[in-house]
């Protein structure tokens, strides 16, 4: 199968077009677009307080998207853990948004794993629906203003190099 055939069955599953190469499963970040606009949500936190997008403005953000069934999700956990810890005087906030579990499930896991990032509970998956996700885990980086910049399909060390000049411009940015 050609390049082009390949590429029309995907459009046509309704793939997004931007995925990683599956051959080397390096993920890349893929732009927003730029007439997109950045889904608001508010979602509960794990605990019961509401959390929203426009009461974060100010700060940068990845929204990841992730479930504890899901292996790599879990894998790449420690390491948004400690990127959000390292680069926490830049002000950047990691939001764990799971998918569609039940509150049981997921404070199991939370307890389990001693999870300290902020988990928000994406019940019947609208948040995702809206943010475009299919494949988990997959990030969000949103900046300062509010507005999404890139989405990253797949794990990924994030202390990696790939990731620190991803995020660079992000966490180096200034509300104006």
């Amino acid at each position: 199968m050609n390049r082009r055939a390949a590429l029309t069955m995907l459009a046509a599953a309704g793939l997004p077009l931007g995925l990683p190469n599956v051959a080397t499963a390096k993920p890349v970040p893929v732009p927003w677009p730029r007439t997109q606009a950045t889904p608001a949500f508010e979602l509960d936190a794990l605990g019961g307080q509401p959390v929203s997008l426009a009461a974060l403005r100010g700060r940068p953000l990845l929204l990841n998207f992730w479930a504890s069934w899901c292996e790599p999700c879990r894998a790449e956990m420690p390491s948004l853990e400690l990127l959000e810890s390292r680069h926490a005087s830049a002000g950047l906030k990691v939001l764990a948004i799971n998918f569609r579990e039940t509150d049981g499930t997921v404070k199991r896991f939370v307890e389990q794993t001693g999870l300290s990032l902020t988990v928000l509970r994406d019940r019947d998956g609208g948040v995702a629906r809206d943010y475009g996700v299919k494949i988990y885990p997959t990030t969000i980086a949103v900046d300062r203003t509010g507005r999404a910049r890139f989405a990253v399909i797949g794990e990924i060390d994030w202390l990696g190099p790939d990731a620190a000049r991803w995020l660079r411009p992000l966490l180096d940015s200034r509300v104006t």
